[in-house]
């Protein structure tokens, strides 16, 4: 028995703002993965919908949701939240029913209809609640947190304010070429210097916006692929979904304060070092593998942040690695092809999904005007809020 899943087709739901149902995006998407792989929804044995907090009730159920949009027939249902890792857990899910062989194939969808603005924490008062507390108490909004990090790069690697801007140059640049992407124009340093401050040193251009949007997935058992005719699909090669060790020492959202090393050394790495370890471990390779990467970009400087924690380059060495083009497209490892949360803007349960799209179709070298050369191995990584992680390495 194989580890691999196959991933028989992709399909997204453009993003922008559209003033729509979450549950409209999540069913175009669901349509198109379905005829990426050729299957009627009646051939789908089990359906797994990451939910959303802002939907209502039919959000939480995300799974029956989507079902009962495309039609009832029957199959096996899971609904899972993670905040930006549920996509990864929805995934996990669909693959743990697979090689469990709960299920043949199945259908991962999920979709969101965001709010205007920065994210808030869910209404009521819970003071055993950090996500609450940082706004309670703090006013720490996202936004705030991304300044916070942003300034401790430059205090700790010397990153500067046209480091970050460069970030968001790069990934204007190729979202630009994404059709699902909600911003398609190219941006310069200069359009970023003039954005308004939105939590010094980072600007508007430095920080992704709120979305609409959705993404779909139909994974399937390899076995299913090759009476499909499917001899070399896309393949999901691991899923990294670990919580942090105690004592975190790095500023984390949503938690405003970090854990005391007096009495217990930290681990040898963070917490984001440690989803992508996992990832390799599963999957068998290294960073020196890999062709290219999607990851989780709140803001330019969690972008640079990331290239260290997957170990693309040493502590510190994100700003070099990013003058010197290599992650750019033709670049040794480009990251954000698809133009990252800078071009679309978050769409929670939908966007780690959505990473998974931009992997399946780079490794068939179908991207068209940003296709990764030679694209064989590639790895998403985002998390979500309370210590999930995510990460998702898939090969061809």
């Amino acid at each position: 028995m194989t580890d691999d899943v196959a991933v028989l087709g992709a399909g997204m739901h453009p993003w922008g703002k559209w003033g729509r149902s979450f549950v409209e995006y999540g069913a175009v998407a669901a349509r198109a993965a379905l005829a990426d792989a050729g299957l009627e929804w009646r051939d789908i044995t089990s359906i797994v919908g990451a939910d959303t907090v802002r939907g209502g009730y039919p959000g939480y159920v995300a799974g029956a949701t989507f079902a009962k949009a495309l039609g009832w027939q029957g199959a096996r249902v899971a609904s899972v939240y993670a905040a930006c890792a549920s996509g990864a857990q929805a995934i996990n899910t669909a693959r743990a029913q697979i090689l469990s062989g709960l299920a043949d194939v199945v259908l991962v969808v999920g979709a969101d209809a965001a709010p205007k603005g920065f994210f808030r924490p869910a209404g009521g008062d819970r003071p055993d609640d950090p996500d609450w507390l940082r706004f309670r108490v703090l006013g720490a909004t996202n936004p705030t947190y991304f300044g916070l990090y942003a300034r401790r790069r430059m205090a700790v690697h010397g990153d500067t304010p046209e480091d970050f801007a460069q970030v968001k140059v790069k990934n204007a640049a190729v979202g630009a070429l994404n059709p699902y992407a909600r911003y398609r124009k190219p941006v310069t340093a200069e359009d970023v210097a003039a954005s308004a401050v939105v939590a010094d040193p980072l600007r508007l251009l430095d920080i992704c916006a709120t979305s609409d949007g959705g993404a779909a997935l139909v994974l399937a058992g390899m076995e299913f692929a090759r009476r499909h005719g499917v001899s070399d699909p896309v393949r999901i090669r691991a899923v990294s979904t670990v919580t942090p060790r105690y004592p975190n020492t790095v500023l984390d959202l949503p938690d405003i304060a970090t854990d005391s090393a007096v009495a217990v050394q930290p681990a040898g790495e963070t917490f984001r070092e440690s989803i992508a370890r996992a990832a390799y471990q599963e999957a068998g390779i290294g960073p020196d593998d890999l062709s290219f990467a999607e990851v989780y970009d709140l803001s330019t400087a969690l972008e640079l942040q990331w290239y260290e924690d997957l170990g693309l380059c040493g502590q510190g060495d994100a700003a070099k690695l990013l003058r010197e083009g290599s992650t750019s497209l033709g670049g040794r490892i480009p990251v954000n092809a698809s133009g990252g949360l800078a071009s679309f803007g978050e769409a929670v349960p939908a966007q780690a999904i959505a990473q998974v799209c931009e992997l399946t179709w780079q490794l068939r070298g179908v991207a068209g005007d940003r296709q990764v050369t030679g694209a064989r191995v590639g790895i998403a990584a985002n998390q979500g809020l309370f210590g999930h992680g995510s990460a998702v390495v898939a090969a061809r």
